[in-house]
């Protein structure tokens, strides 16, 4: 009967939709794909909202602040749903003002926002006629605060999208719970049957938010519990809206339009659409007590960074419960708006970079212009443009259209710059070129005597999972990896090697929690993954040099990774400044 119930249920749901205006993203050709994804191609830059009841709590349950993010309290502390329902009763944004937020969105140079209409309290932002767990049945505040959002992006041009929790539902029964086993909860009350909560909450909810909202993207999250079976229920649903944008958290192995790389930027960038998300704290719903902001300038130079891999920046914003966003995340998009009224141009509707790496900063392209952003300013007055095979025709400041000197002698193209940056954070060139860029890509390779060294401005810091802090960090003008401290990320480098074979891998390393000779790293040198080894090192001041061994490494280009292990279960901390690779006599 129950199997019955939902055959008849999904059918009598799916003949209501009209095939008119749509087509099938996994059927389209590329010219209609890439119609429907233009705008959010040139947009780069858009603003997450999460946003709901767990901004009440803000991170403390009982008196104990409860770690991890703020949304995730109730699942994080394991709080029943009638404990957790009555939070409801003081989420009141009396100060709630979209206008306001859009306008501060567009100020920044933020082309869309994505907020949360659900999250995984099962919360909804809007008036559902599907359950009364939602702003407008249990909030004293008692309206829907998506429609004026809506209104108000409308008014500004400002693309929308809603983020829904499809799966994970810790109020409703049957809802999924992460780290748990299908029907299995911490609450007796919101323990059920997955399926029928996808056919009774969590579709026609999304039919709802579908149906009446001028909606751009539909951000799906967390697919826990979810078959393809399950996924295609859900998905059908997408043609009520023909246009809509979609990301790869649905479940069921469909990709969506888009990859979500979360808390970090890919270290190369994507060979597909991918937007990074992002915090600028550590919380993506409010949390009183989270003060780790992340600066303005580090904020930017993700922005550049990511542009300049291909990619679009999602940046959060956490409001209260009162319906403020706080202090800091203005200040920063205030800030970040600055930059953007100056050098927008270099960021919307720009391409990923033809340079592989650049020692001093990145690189985006745009129709015969590369945009040279220079992090790090030369006091010797001028920076080399390594591989670039294209004529220069002119060379300027962005900001104020300085005109600047370029040279070419004969094998590479150095500009001219002034001896103070124009701005401490990110200091953007024009290079306007004949034709499509060409560049040769440069790689380390042998010095004079045979070694290579990799430093850490060529190496790629792959990081997988949620908060990875791993990063390259100067300190008086050495330049050192550190956060090194689990196995969830690790480094390569790609090189060419002249020469050709046997090599000992020397390691310049520090640690303070234990001595440096009882790190155990593994190599992985192009497919062949070595044993794990551990350092032998001496002291060289602050530093140690450890010594991982000898390999046989061709001639042409070659890769090497590097891999943390553990000793025991913990990983201590540990900071790299370069390894080199030594010819053994």
């Amino acid at each position: 009967m129950k199997k019955l119930f939902l055959i008849i249920f999904a059918m009598s749901l799916t003949s209501s939709f009209s095939q008119a205006d749509w087509i099938d993203p996994l059927n389209e050709n590329l010219s209609q794909r890439d119609a429907r994804m233009e705008w959010w191609h040139d947009a780069k830059f858009g603003m997450f909202i999460h946003w709901g009841v767990y901004s009440v709590p803000a991170g403390t349950y009982k008196g104990e602040q409860i770690s991890g993010i703020g949304e995730w309290i109730m699942r994080n502390a394991e709080i029943p749903v009638a404990e957790y329902r009555d939070y409801a009763k003081e989420f009141n944004p009396v100060n709630y003002d979209p206008d306001a937020w859009v306008r501060m969105a567009k100020r920044a140079g933020m082309k869309y926002i994505i907020i949360t209409s659900k999250h995984h309290d099962g919360f909804a932002l809007y008036d559902s006629k599907v359950s009364n767990w939602d702003v407008v049945d249990a909030t004293p505040y008692g309206k829907d605060l998506l429609r004026p959002l809506e209104e108000a992006c409308i008014r500004h041009g400002i693309k929308l999208g809603f983020y829904y929790s499809q799966a994970q539902d810790w109020v409703h029964p049957g809802g999924a719970k992460a780290r748990m086993e299908e029907g299995t909860g911490w609450d007796e009350s919101h323990i059920g049957d997955f399926d029928r909560y996808l056919h009774e909450i969590a579709y026609p909810q999304v039919k709802e938010i579908l149906s009446d909202y001028e909606l751009d993207v539909l951000w799906w999250d967390t697919p826990h519990w979810m078959t393809k079976e399950r996924a295609d229920l859900l998905r059908r649903l997408i043609k009520l809206r023909p246009g809509l944008i979609t990301n790869n958290r649905l479940g069921g192995d469909y990709q969506g339009d888009m990859s979500t790389p979360e808390q970090k930027v890919p270290a190369t960038g994507l060979d597909f659409d991918w937007e990074s998300c992002m915090t600028m704290n550590n919380t993506w719903g409010f949390k009183s007590y989270d003060d780790d902001w992340k600066s303005a300038q580090t904020l930017i130079r993700h922005l550049i960074d990511i542009a300049s891999k291909g990619g679009n920046f999602l940046l959060n914003v956490g409001p209260t419960s009162l319906g403020e966003i706080p202090q800091p995340s203005i200040e920063r998009l205030e800030s970040i708006g600055k930059w953007m009224d100056k050098n927008s141009e270099s960021i919307y509707g720009t391409s990923a970079s033809p340079f592989r790496k650049l020692p001093w900063g990145r690189c985006t392209q745009k129709e015969g212009k590369l945009y040279l952003h220079v992090f790090d300013w030369p006091e010797e007055g001028f920076i080399r443009i390594p591989g670039l095979r294209n004529k220069v025709t002119k060379a300027y400041t962005l900001a104020d259209k300085k005109r600047l000197k370029i040279r070419h002698n004969g094998t590479e193209w150095y500009l001219r710059l002034p001896l103070k940056s124009p701005d401490p954070i990110a200091s953007v060139i024009v290079l306007e070129i004949n034709g499509t860029p060409e560049v040769d890509p440069l790689y380390p390779s042998n010095e004079w005597d045979g070694k290579i060294p990799l430093n850490p401005d060529m190496c790629d810091i792959e990081q997988h999972g949620y908060g990875d802090k791993m990063q390259i960090t100067d300190d008086n003008g050495t330049e050192y990896i550190r956060n090194w401290n689990t196995n969830r990320a690790h480094l390569s480098w790609d090189f060419m090697n002249t020469n050709g074979g046997k090599y000992r891998l020397m390691a310049e390393i520090r640690s303070n929690d234990l001595a440096a000779s009882e790190i155990q790293l593994q190599i992985q040198l192009n497919d062949n993954r070595e044993k794990p080894v551990r350092l032998e090192t001496i002291q060289l001041g602050d530093w140690s040099l450890g010594i991982l061994g000898e390999l046989d490494i061709p001639r042409g280009i070659n890769s090497i990774q590097l891999y943390r292990r553990p000793m025991g279960e913990k990983y201590p901390k540990l900071e790299l400044k370069n390894i080199r690779l030594v010819p053994v006599k």
